[in-house]
């Protein structure tokens, strides 16, 4: 079942269960993805994003919302980063498992043999390869760091 189809059954089953909060995070991606549904076409292609797009949409909408819950801690308002934590936790469902630390370190290892990388300016390489085989696993901030440490010593 397609990511997109999983999104639109949650929904349902949040109204069914009359779960207001996860209703209202799921109606903002539904809303968000179709958005960027509309953006994407052209007058060629009416094709809706695949579920990589999809994912990349969660993840960035997650480091959105992470943003938010931090400006709110900072702002002294804990019940509004509460309910950004809320949100978080809503769409993460739809996410595969995050990869941890070493798992990240080992496959940016694999990666730069696979593409034979040898120094910094292979990078873009590295990082579009492990975005097409990681996509959503991984915090890309932290990869590209990691990335350029492992390329340039």
């Amino acid at each position: 079942m397609s990511l997109r189809q999983q999104l639109n059954d949650a929904m349902k089953d949040a109204m069914k269960a009359k779960d207001a909060k996860r209703l209202a995070t799921l109606r903002l991606v539904l809303a968000a993805l179709k958005d960027r549904d509309i953006a994407a076409r052209t007058e060629d292609s009416r094709e809706l994003l695949g579920d990589d797009e999809i994912l990349t949409l969660l993840a960035k909408m997650i480091k959105q919302r992470e943003e938010s819950a931090a400006a709110y801690d900072a702002g002294n308002r804990p019940e509004l980063a509460a309910g950004e934590r809320a949100e978080i936790a809503v769409i993460r469902d739809f996410m595969p498992r995050q990869m941890d630390e070493a798992e990240t370190t080992a496959a940016i290892k694999a990666v730069i043999a696979d593409v034979g990388a040898s120094s910094i300016k292979d990078m873009g390489k590295v990082m579009a390869a492990l975005k097409e085989r990681h996509a959503g696993q991984m915090d890309f901030s932290k990869a590209s760091a990691a990335t350029k440490a492992a390329l340039s010593g």
